[in-house]
Order: structure tokens, then C-alpha cells, then sequence
């Protein structure tokens, strides 16, 4: 339980977190997760950030209701629901600074390579999808977050900015409540914490909102560079927490 001295603190990082997820178009946890370790143990952090995460996604299908890819949801969304399912079963097994080292390196090579090659686009086939989304959801069950994963092969994809977002979240509402049961099952939602819910729900309708107003001012061209460049810090960050 976080004492009440630091609890305005928390749900103000937080707020942070939802808009930050929301301009970035693959959801808050990436930003979440480090910043609820201030206050929570990591399982009860992997256990909040599903269900806040539940909500986020509710608000942004919400907000971003206009648009998004029907084929792709499919393709990414039902090989990345079945690998949350066995990333968050293997989860009370695995190295996680192992899997930080690794996932780190990923997002800065597949970012700095789509900020270099401007140009370069990804065809949205199926084998591609899936290959996308089964990664993105093994590494939200292991870590809690696989946003980031998502985030990139959606932005090789080169998607509207509408169309990135609602796509990202209903796949994510898929991950997030499959992975929200394991974790429970896990143990790692706990009674004493279920009282942050109410409030990560209004934040999350709060930040989502903010988001999408800062999004109309940003182009199609740099919403995709914006993606990349906070792909690429991601990066940098888990890496430094992977190596010290």
C-alpha cells in the first residue's frame, strides 16, 4: 500500500505515464511499470499495471473510436494474446535482467533503423503481424510491458496516427485482460492495492484525453518520428536497468 504522503506523487507520474503512452501510441506501461517500482514490489507492479492498463486501453478505444485496422488487430492481437498468457506463466521463472539486456537492444536497433531509413516500410502481411505481436505479447507477459514491441511493428506498418492508436489498444485491451488473469492467479494482485483502480481510472481517461488533444497538433510524419524517438530512449533506459 503506498503511504498517503507519496500518493498524489504516484498519480501524478502516472498522469505523466498515460499521456506519454498516448502521443507514443503503444499505451503507458512502458512508462508505468519504472515508475510504480518506486512504490510497489515488482509482482505487485506487474499486477496493477495490467488492470490500470485495462482502463487505459477502454479510454483510448474510446477516444481514438474512428479508426483502426481490422486485419491487423486479428493478426497481431491473437498470437499476442496466446504468448501474454505464456510470458505471465513463465514470468515467476525468468531472468528479468537477462530479458531487459536483450529487449533493450532490440528497441534501439529496430528504432535507430526507421529513423535512419526514413523511407523504409515494412509490408503488413500476415507473417509479419504475427511475428510482431506474438514477440510484443511474450515480452507483456514476462516484463509487464511489450508496448514498445507493438509500437514498432505498428510504425514500420506506417499507420495513420488514428489508426495506430485504436489498433494498439484494442490489441492491447486483449493482452492486458488475458495477462490480468494469470497474474492474479499468480498471486501478484493483491487485496490492499485494489484501491489505486478507481483513481488509475481517472487518470487514465484524463491522460488519454490530454493526449489526443496534443496529437491533432502533431503531422503524420512526426507522430511516427515521435514513436521512433521515444522507442529509442526506451531503450536506452531499460538498459541502463538491465546492465546496473
Amino acid at each position: 500500500m503506498i503511504p498517503y504522503d507519496y500518493l498524489i506523487l504516484f498519480l501524478l507520474l502516472a498522469l505523466s505515464a498515460e499521456i506519454l503512452g498516448t502521443i507514443g501510441g503503444f499505451g503507458s506501461s512502458l512508462f508505468f511499470i519504472p515508475i510504480a517500482g518506486y512504490f510497489l514490489d515488482f509482482q505487485s507492479v506487474l499486477g496493477i499495471t495490467a488492470l490500470f492498463h485495462v482502463t487505459s486501453n477502454l479510454s483510448k478505444i474510446y477516444l481514438f473510436r474512428e479508426g483502426y485496422d481490422k486485419k491487423l488487430i486479428l493478426n497481431i492481437g491473437i498470437p499476442a494474446v496466446i504468448f501474454v498468457i505464456i510470458g505471465a506463466y513463465l514470468s515467476k521463472f525468468a531472468n528479468n535482467q537477462l530479458l531487459q539486456l536483450i529487449l533493450s537492444i532490440f528497441l534501439i536497433c529496430v528504432s535507430l533503423l526507421f529513423l535512419v531509413a526514413r523511407t523504409l516500410i515494412i509490408n503488413p502481411s500476415k507473417r509479419n503481424s504475427i511475428l510482431g505481436g506474438a514477440f510484443s505479447g511474450l515480452t507483456a507477459g514476462l516484463l509487464g510491458t511489450g508496448g514498445a514491441i507493438r509500437g514498432a511493428t505498428l510504425a514500420a506498418f506506417n499507420l495513420k496516427t488514428q489508426v495506430f492508436i485504436a489498433t494498439s489498444a484494442i490489441i492491447d485491451l486483449g493482452i492486458d485482460a488475458s495477462r490480468s488473469v494469470v497474474y492474479t492467479m499468480n498471486g501478484y494482485v493483491h487485496y490492499h492495492d485494489l484501491y489505486l483502480i478507481p483513481l488509475l481510472f481517472v487518470i487514465s481517461f484524463i491522460g488519454s484525453w490530454i493526449g489526443k488533444k496534443i496529437l491533432t497538433r502533431i503531422s503524420q510524419e512526426r507522430f511516427k518520428v515521435l514513436v521512433l524517438l521515444l522507442i529509442f530512449v526506451t531503450g536506452i533506459v531499460t538498459l541502463s536497468k538491465a546492465i546496473y
